[in-house]
């Protein structure tokens, strides 16, 4: 670029302040709920629910894999989008789990969900551009957007049982003619609140989106884990307009290996490898041949999980209700969002640290997962059972001194 002689004049007439750092990420913060939980985790016997981290170990057949590729020398450079058989392997077996028909070109491998979903935002946004997010919400979306120079419209959805109708989201544009929105994002089986949305509910989503022509980011990373009926993905009703995010960290209890996936149409690809090469160039490969075997041999490891976590669920749900807690139905993914009894402090921030001084079990303050959150805990049931029964007796406890 070529400057003017009189630019150049002015600027050395009156030099500009350079900001040390990106406006955009000194407006955001480190998550409210890894503050916590490292805040917490120095409290003598303190039992957490705090965190998504599956307490089952990895498979025996992954590791193996691993093991095998990195005596096999795989510990070079793949294709940015991950190896082909991955890709192939993947397209087949979220094709057989959910009814989708997407090629393996349709298909970028990434370093977990949360790379996924900064890749698509970064994507599809413009400066300005407007992305709808239903809350309460797992907070990772809004900086992402922001970070991406975007604008974030929120929606409550706590009176509508923590679900997005078709009707709230027409209101938006309705209430924001103006606005250049580009996306909305769907996040289910849901983190913080566990529901999961029925086919119609999606359905009635999708010609919305499609009328609108606006992208859906469908964050479902918690399929497998559903409870009362089978997942379904936005994607069946709007293909076209739906990016979805899904990885093995939740299925496969994979979380430390960082291995997730981005599907959708093959022009919005093309694009996201892009932004995906220039994060991260491409996910480690050792863990790619251990996800390849999870792809291939792993179809049924989430079902010993998927039983467990039921049992978890129901004993929680029962506990807490005695003793006034009530709750949305958490129909997947692995965590209960529930309303603090009338008797104690209504303030989620001051409950959870009396609860995690007082009683030494420490959750998540619901308005950590922003507006319709407060008044909430999120407990996290990825946890063992017997872990469980003691947090649900000293819960108990808490709560019948409260005056």
């Amino acid at each position: 670029m070529v400057f003017s002689d009189s630019y150049l004049v002015f600027m050395g007439r009156y030099k500009m302040k350079r900001n040390k750092f990106n406006n955009r990420v000194e407006q955001i913060a480190i998550s409210d709920i890894r503050q916590f939980d490292t805040e917490v985790s120095s409290i003598p016997g303190i039992i957490k629910l705090t965190l998504g981290e599956p307490d089952f170990n990895t498979p025996d057949h992954i590791k193996k894999a691993a093991i095998k590729a990195i005596e096999d020398n795989h510990s070079h450079y793949t294709p940015n989008a991950g190896i082909p058989a991955l890709r192939k392997a993947a397209a087949s077996y979220y094709n057989e789990k959910f009814g989708f028909n997407y090629k393996p070109e349709q298909i970028v491998t990434t370093l977990g969900a949360t790379e996924a979903i900064a890749a698509s935002l970064q994507t599809i946004l413009n400066p300005e551009d407007v992305v709808i997010i239903p809350t309460p919400v797992f907070p990772i979306y809004i900086p992402d957007t922001l970070v991406n120079h975007g604008r974030v419209i929120t929606v409550d959805t706590s009176d509508d049982n923590f679900i997005l109708t078709p009707q709230r989201l027409r209101k938006v544009f309705e209430e924001y003619p103006l606005a250049h929105v580009k996306a909305v994002v769907l996040n289910y089986p849901s983190n913080p609140t566990g529901v999961a949305y029925t086919r119609a509910q999606l359905k009635g989503l999708a010609e919305v989106i499609k009328e609108q022509d606006i992208w859906a980011v469908s964050d479902e990373i918690y399929a497998e884990l559903s409870y009362n009926r089978k997942h379904v993905s936005l994607a069946e009703f709007a293909p076209d307009n739906t990016i979805v995010i899904n990885g093995l960290s939740k299925s496969h209890a994979m979380t430390g290996w960082r291995i997730g996936y981005i599907m959708g149409p093959q022009d919005f690809i093309e694009q996201v490898v892009k932004s995906h090469q220039y994060m991260v160039t491409a996910s480690t490969a050792n863990a790619q041949y251990a996800a390849l075997e999870a792809m291939k041999n792993g179809k049924k490891d989430s079902s010993v999980m998927l039983k467990e976590y039921a049992k978890r669920r129901d004993f929680l749900i029962q506990e807490l209700k005695k003793v006034g807690f009530k709750m949305a139905s958490p129909d997947g993914a692995f965590y209960v969002f529930a309303k603090i009894p009338e008797n104690c402090i209504q303030d989620s921030w001051k409950f959870v640290r009396s609860l995690a001084r007082d009683a030494k079990v420490a959750l998540i303050p619901g308005v950590s997962f922003g507006a319709g959150g407060e008044g909430y805990v999120r407990l996290s049931y990825a946890a063992s059972m017997e872990n469980l029964q003691e947090a649900a007796k000293r819960i108990q406890q808490y709560v019948a001194a409260q005056v």
